[in-house]
């Protein structure tokens, strides 16, 4: 309910603000409607007009004022940790194929016992090999005490995976704040030049306010819309990768547990008979 009042909120202040542009937008356009011969220096600030129009990025950054510069500091940094966060997240970092393929079929087929299959997890640096290992040093254990021990290690590893998705949470909250924050700046600007003698009938003289008004929402939104996106999907695939790990490590338990052990040695003993015979 809070955050519905928050964007009624400025919701109302942003529509006030784009109404009282149109103001006075057309206030100056009404001076400017009354009609005059073209002369030949209007011709040619036309033509300046025109080709000033088109401005570069940089020039565009700047017409934003001193608010672009956290923006751009917001950016880099979301760049910066979104390729961290995708190069530390990758599948074969977390859960890598060939170990985990090798180290259930050794424990499948026999091969291992407690202290080889711990060992066995100390050459993986891998979140899953933590929770192996875990896992493997209650060996023997009944199972409601294994599925303990991995909801206790998938704890001690979601922090490092969640690790700077909060940075990403950060960047949507605070980059449309700073471009408000433009906005307002770019407004007080803009009532210093209306306040000047004949400024209502020079409309270079709101221009700077306007633009930097204007600019500054732009970006946030800009830059908040993808980080939102960005988050998102690390979650997504943070969650993903947790529940993967917890699926092996059920597997792992069903075989190392005390009942599943206590199975396989009635099915020894059941088969030794038939075999006999």
């Amino acid at each position: 309910m809070s955050s519905l009042r928050s964007i009624r909120y400025w919701g109302l202040r942003i529509a006030a603000i784009v109404a009282l542009l149109a103001v006075v937008r057309g206030a100056s356009w009404a001076q400017d409607a009354v009609p005059a011969e073209p002369t030949a220096a209007a011709t040619d600030n036309a033509g300046i007009g025109t080709v000033t129009s088109q401005k570069s990025l940089f020039q565009i950054m700047q017409s934003g004022g001193v608010m672009m510069i956290p923006l751009l500091v917001c950016s880099f940094i979301t760049l910066v940790f979104l390729f961290e966060r995708a190069v530390s997240l990758r599948n074969g970092r977390i859960i890598p194929r060939p170990y985990v393929k090798r180290f259930l079929h050794q424990v499948r087929e026999g091969k291992l016992d407690r202290d080889g299959a711990v060992a066995l997890c100390g050459e993986s640096n891998s979140p899953i090999a933590e929770v192996f290992e875990a896992v493997a040093k209650k060996w023997g254990r009944p199972s409601v005490e294994i599925e303990q021990t991995i909801i206790d290690a998938e704890d001690r590893i979601t922090p490092d995976l969640r690790k700077y998705t909060r940075l990403f949470s950060a960047v949507v909250t605070i980059s449309p704040l700073l471009g408000l924050l433009g906005t307002v700046i770019g407004m007080i600007r803009l009532f210093d030049a209306i306040s000047g003698a004949d400024a209502m009938g020079r409309t270079e003289l709101l221009a700077a306010g306007i633009s930097e008004a204007l600019l500054t929402t732009a970006a946030g939104l800009l830059l908040a819309i993808p980080a939102l996106c960005i988050h998102l999907y690390f979650i997504g695939r943070i969650e993903r990768l947790l529940m993967t790990i917890d699926d092996l490590s059920q597997e792992l338990a069903g075989m190392i547990s005390a009942e599943a052990l206590a199975d396989d040695r009635r099915g020894r003993t059941k088969s030794r008979p038939t075999t006999a015979a």
